[in-house]
């Protein structure tokens, strides 16, 4: 187990969900409020690039001004990694072999030693070195080779707050390079898909390559990489752990449409999804049906939720129906049924 700030990695630690701004880190407000909206969505550790040194300089101010855990992503200058550090970050991304000679990776890691700082691996597939490539092809088997150089130039000096990261692009090379990393080494591993997509596209891959890994007993910690809002990240990855019984939170369960649909189901589903975020950390589960077949009988397991009629619905909670409900009141009357009982 690790420590990333006050957030445990590994061991019998709940997983942990990280985003990373996409803000320019050298305009301090907008890194800061990028990090304190992802914050309130339930980041629990955020990552930033770190390019150049006035982004470094930013971070002796930006660091005190939350309460998450700030991860340095550093390529290539380890005396941007040297500066990260005694500014105070809680985690640094590198990859040893990137950025110089061996003196340099020294002072990085005696840096972080002497502030148990921990370090990630992160090796992509677009960034296995050419001789690797060469020997395995863009395969699971060359991501991992590649992590574990990396690994053992930490090793060499006796350095082990370490986890990585083994992400391609592909779903399977992705679960195949974790499953056979996981049989190698036993430092936490960071899951995630990289370069995953749109918020459409990258959430069925995401869910599909973290979500398998994680049903296997795979991963520590994860992020979900979306071309996005990183909020969306963070939504994404909470149903993923929500979904696996690996997280509490609010569950909505909503049926698809069909004929025999005759309330506006979809507007009804997301209007309740929408106000209901307020209490997505409460351990509660919502249905929503289109109709008596299945309607409190099949959700009878939800604490709260509706069947619809015609032009009405049924509000029932546990399994037990309340009362008929005009659509037009259905949602409120909901709200209403659920803020009483929060109450």
């Amino acid at each position: 187990m690790i420590k990333v700030g006050n957030v445990a990695i590994g061991g019998d630690s709940p997983i942990s969900i990280q985003s990373m701004t996409n803000t320019d880190t050298r305009d301090f407000n907008s890194t800061l409020g990028q990090i304190r909206v992802l914050d309130i969505a339930g980041c629990e550790i955020v990552r930033i690039a770190v390019p150049d040194l006035e982004a470094a300089q930013v971070l002796p101010e930006l660091i005190p001004a939350t309460d998450l855990p700030i991860i340095a992503d550093i390529h290539f200058d380890y005396k941007l990694a040297l500066e990260a550090i005694k500014a105070g970050i809680s985690g640094l991304r590198i990859n040893p072999g990137n950025i110089g000679s061996e003196q340099k990776v020294l002072k990085v890691i005696e840096a972080c030693r002497e502030r148990k700082i921990p370090i990630r691996i992160g090796v992509n597939s677009g960034s296995i070195p050419k001789e690797m490539l060469k020997k395995y092809g863009h395969t699971a088997q060359a991501l991992v080779e590649s992590a574990l150089y990396h690994v053992g130039i930490l090793e060499n000096v006796n350095y082990q707050e370490i986890k990585i990261s083994v992400k391609a692009s592909s779903v399977n090379t992705t679960i195949d390079a974790y499953r056979l990393l996981a049989k190698k080494v036993d430092y936490p591993l960071h899951l995630g898909v990289t370069e995953a997509g749109t918020v459409f596209r990258g959430t069925i891959k995401s869910c599909l390559g973290i979500g398998t890994l994680l049903a296997e007993g795979i991963g520590d910690t994860i992020r979900v990489s979306l071309t996005a809002n990183p909020v969306e990240e963070i939504r994404v990855a909470k149903e993923i752990l929500k979904s696996l019984d690996l997280r509490q939170g609010l569950d909505i369960i909503s049926c698809p449409t069909c004929g025999r649909t005759e309330i506006d189901i979809i507007k009804l589903t997301e209007e309740i999804e929408t106000k209901l975020e307020k209490y997505r950390d409460k351990n509660i589960t919502v249905a929503i049906m289109g109709c008596i077949v299945n309607g409190p009988g099949e959700a009878s397991e939800a604490d709260y939720g509706i069947a619809g009629g015609k032009k009405e619905g049924l509000l029932f909670k546990r399994g037990k129906i309340l009362k008929k409900v005009p659509e037009k009141n259905l949602v409120q009357a909901l709200l209403d049924l659920i803020k009483t009982d929060a109450n």
